[in-house]
């Protein structure tokens, strides 16, 4: 009798680590399940923004050591996606925006809408902080990521001023000048606050100024200066 109470309190025991074991596979696998996917939608995000940025700096005609560096940065989180969901529509999906990306070339023409803008805004500064978070990483040196900072934010603000000009033409083209006007000189602002070095900006500003001073002509005081005035006073005591 003692025996058989024995037996069952081993077989007991025996089920309940069973019972233990098959909840912690459950639980383990769950877990793991949960982290694949959470870090998967992560690397879903980071190499749409990845190379939505660099499909951006691209068409800007940004320097080419700085978009094979994002171009890098891509291919590593589609290498790591391929790795956790091979087959996936995630990599599916992923690899077109790859292709997309790889066929963008440097647009001829200047972006002309405000919203148009704002999303290669948005991009510029997701590469300057992706950049930046490489250099945290020691991925590369600060003279080169304060280079590549410099780049971009001269991009941004030739961007934004090229825009300002681009609509100006357009409101020419219609007609109305006022409002044209008015984006040359937000246009011409933008030039002269920016911090680069004036050989670098001097050209647009030359372009701006020449159709500020079309649609503002210079006004011209003629005759009664002050050195006419001058000149006068003088013949007038000889």
């Amino acid at each position: 009798m003692l025996g058989d109470n024995l037996l069952y309190v081993i077989l007991l025991a025996a089920l309940g680590l069973a019972a233990l074991l098959v909840n912690h596979v459950l639980t383990t696998r769950e877990k793991d399940r949960a982290e694949r996917n959470e870090r998967l939608k992560w690397l879903k995000e980071q190499a749409e923004h990845t190379l939505n940025a660099l499909s951006v700096l691209r068409e800007l005609n940004c320097r080419s050591d700085i978009t094979d560096k994002l171009n890098q940065h891509a291919l590593s989180l589609i290498e790591e996606i391929g790795i956790l969901a091979p087959e996936s529509d995630l990599m599916s999906d992923i690899s077109k925006v790859k292709e997309s990306a790889d066929r963008t070339r440097i647009r001829q023409e200047p972006l002309n809408n405000d919203k148009a803008v704002k999303r290669a805004q948005i991009y510029l500064n997701f590469a300057e902080t992706l950049i930046g978070d490489m250099a945290n990483k020691g991925r590369m040196s600060p003279l080169l990521v304060e280079s590549y900072q410099r780049e971009l934010y001269w991009i941004n603000q030739s961007m934004v001023a090229d825009a300002h000009q681009a609509q100006a033409r357009a409101l020419l083209d219609k007609g109305d000048r006022l409002e044209a006007l008015t984006h040359l000189k937000h246009a011409k602002a933008i030039l002269v606050r920016a911090a680069v070095p004036q050989r670098q900006k001097q050209e647009r500003l030359n372009q701006v100024q020449a159709l500020i001073d079309q649609l503002q002509p210079k006004r011209d005081y003629g005759s009664g200066t002050l050195a006419d005035s001058l000149d006068a006073y003088l013949s007038e005591q000889k």
